[in-house]
């Protein structure tokens, strides 16, 4: 896997309940493989299904100018959720998602009435402040 779609940086791999993420200390985004923004929301108490429906049924928009860390193709954007939605840059090879700072919260906010600080506070589970080892 290459650095960071944004800055470039390293990625620094987590574990939490059989998840591993993909970490940039420096811009605090993070890149899920495919199904693990599922099982991050569903981890974190809310159900992901309406999330699953929406990511199922989402046309991905223009490419972006960012890059998929597995392939390097260029991410495509797409708008995920009511009215303008979030924006997320996805793999158009199915690899998966880049979530910048926050969107995480954002996106499990608009699909399950509201459990984003469950969400929230799992990634403060999931990412502290020191690196763990493993």
């Amino acid at each position: 896997m290459t650095g960071c779609p944004d800055c470039g940086e390293p990625l620094v791999i987590y574990e939490m309940d059989g998840v591993e993420t993909d970490h940039c200390l420096a811009c605090a985004g993070t890149w899920l493989d495919a199904g693990e923004l599922e099982l991050v929301v569903e981890n974190a108490g809310v159900d992901p299904a309406p999330l699953v429906a929406a990511l199922d049924n989402t046309p991905l928009g223009e490419k972006g100018v960012r890059r998929c860390p597995r392939c390097r193709k260029r991410m495509r954007v797409a708008c995920l959720g009511p009215g303008d939605g979030v924006e997320l840059d996805i793999c158009p090879a199915g690899h998966g998602i880049w979530l910048d700072s926050g969107e995480m919260e954002d996106v499990a906010g608009a699909f399950s009435g509201g459990a984003g600080d469950a969400v929230a506070s799992y990634f403060k589970e999931l990412y502290p402040t020191e690196r763990r080892e493993g």
